[in-house]
């Protein structure tokens, strides 16, 4: 039940803040593996689902029943789930091993993430820092979440 409010029952990426301030915080994460799948929503067995590559990832690990991997080995689910636009879409899952507002209340709706995009590289260059990268889309919680429980987040690549 903790999950349909928000709780993370999952493994999530190790990082060291470097910079904390009150719009955002600046992170260096450790290396991780990756699952991960780049897909055309537009294609009949996505149906238009901006998510649909999800399914696709949650099968390969075993998260719905058997593995459909090469060895085929179940593999622990993690979080977050994260997103890129791409020409398709991209998703990947961190393998086992934002804005700092906390507002996940969103599932991720593509009007609020560009605002919250736009407000992050604002504060992110008026601090002086240059965006070397496109923002990925940090999912922490299932689809099932309410989503004013939720945990999303932007994170944009500085130097």
């Amino acid at each position: 039940m903790g999950l349909i409010f928000g709780k993370i029952a999952v493994e999530t990426p190790k990082y060291e803040v470097v910079k904390s301030t009150q719009d955002y915080e600046i992170r260096k994460y450790a290396p991780s593996v990756v699952a991960q799948v780049t897909y055309d929503p537009s294609l009949p067995q996505f149906k238009g689902n901006k998510d649909g590559g999800f399914m696709v990832l949650a099968n390969y690990i075993g998260a719905l029943g058997n593995p459909q991997n090469t060895k085929p080995e179940k593999i622990a689910m993690t979080a977050p789930v994260i997103t890129k636009d791409t020409t398709g879409e991209k998703i990947a899952m961190t393998a086992p091993v934002v804005t700092k507002d906390g507002s996940g209340g969103d599932g991720g709706e593509d009007g609020v993430v560009k605002e919250k995009v736009e407000k992050l590289k604002g504060c992110l260059e008026r601090d002086g820092y240059k965006v070397i990268g496109d923002f990925l889309l940090a999912r922490y919680n299932p689809p099932w979440t309410i989503p004013m429980f939720r945990t999303n987040e932007v994170m944009i690549p500085v130097e």
